[in-house]
């Protein structure tokens, strides 16, 4: 009986060379090879071991939010081969995520009691902890073989990924502590996937005019998120904030970057062509097991 071997990742199921898949396995390993080279120069600071955990968080977050944005962009860009990717995004994702803990316990030099008790002691960290441990079982749940034994179960469970990229999101807010201007931006993004999935829910298309309402909308959210998040934290006056905003002399604030974004998407529709749900939609077909969007 000939042995299973494990598909590589740059192949596609016939076996042949993805040019798509080999890109994205590549762009995996790219932080990771960044990070481990920096650490060897010594040109991480004084602390390079919170500089290591701090970038393997990032990068989870942003693989994370990554696989959320290949449904958008496949049905905008009309690319459906696409979808291809999600999966080696995700895995990217819990594998940034499980060097985080290991860092982790790295830095409190390897006295597991103590992990444990920060973890269970310290709010931020219990998040963290919750999201990991729901990032595991999306993981581990996300070859062919569970999604034929699950069923529509597998859907339910994988829908849990929103609430995991919130929880993810709300730990990097609550650990960054003075400077939240990338945990904003990050979650705005995170709110323009959600307002996608919104728009489609609802049965509009993705046109430009619904696409410019939702970048408009998630960037002023934006905006708003982090004069709240200052003003409850800091004390800031959300005014001040706000007005920080209008002020491009200085650092150009999240909510002009998400802006950009959004208006990105628009944008990728015209030059791919006539978006998904622009079309007559054809008969309905017999329901079938789909991965979550």
């Amino acid at each position: 009986m000939a042995s299973r071997t494990l598909p590589l990742p740059w192949l596609d199921r016939a076996g042949r060379l993805s040019f798509p898949k080999l890109a994205t396995f590549l762009a995996a390993l790219a932080p990771g090879l960044y990070l481990a080279a920096a650490y060897r120069l010594d040109a991480l600071g004084a602390k390079p071991i919170t500089a290591l955990l701090h970038g393997t968080g990032e990068w989870c977050i942003r693989f994370l939010l990554l696989s959320l944005a290949v449904t958008p962009l496949r049905r905008i860009a009309n690319w459906p081969r696409l979808i291809n990717l999600r999966r080696m995004l995700g895995l990217t994702a819990l594998a940034y995520a499980l060097i985080h803990l290991a860092l982790y316990v790295v830095d409190q030099n390897f006295v597991l009691t103590k992990v444990v008790s920060e973890i269970a002691l310290r709010v931020y960290l219990t998040i963290g902890f919750v999201a990991l441990v729901g990032l595991i079982a999306l993981g581990v749940t996300s070859t062919d073989a569970a999604i034929r034994r699950m069923g529509q179960g597998w859907n339910r469970l994988h829908r849990l990924v929103y609430a995991i990229t919130a929880l993810g999101l709300l730990h990097y807010f609550l650990q960054s502590k003075i400077d939240v201007s990338d945990p904003v931006f990050w979650t705005g993004l995170f709110l323009l996937l959600m307002g996608w999935r919104g728009l489609h829910r609802a049965g509009l298309p993705s046109r430009p005019l619904p696409l410019l309402g939702l970048a408009a909308g998630t960037a002023l959210a934006t905006a708003l998120l982090e004069a709240a998040w200052y003003g409850l934290r800091n004390g800031i006056p959300p005014a001040m904030v706000l007005g920080a905003n209008l002020d491009f002399s200085g650092m150009i604030r999240p909510a002009w970057w998400v802006l950009a974004a959004g208006l990105a998407l628009p944008l990728v529709g015209l030059l791919r062509g006539e978006p998904d749900g622009a079309r007559a939609r054809p008969p309905a077909r017999p329901a079938r097991i789909a991965p979550a969007e």
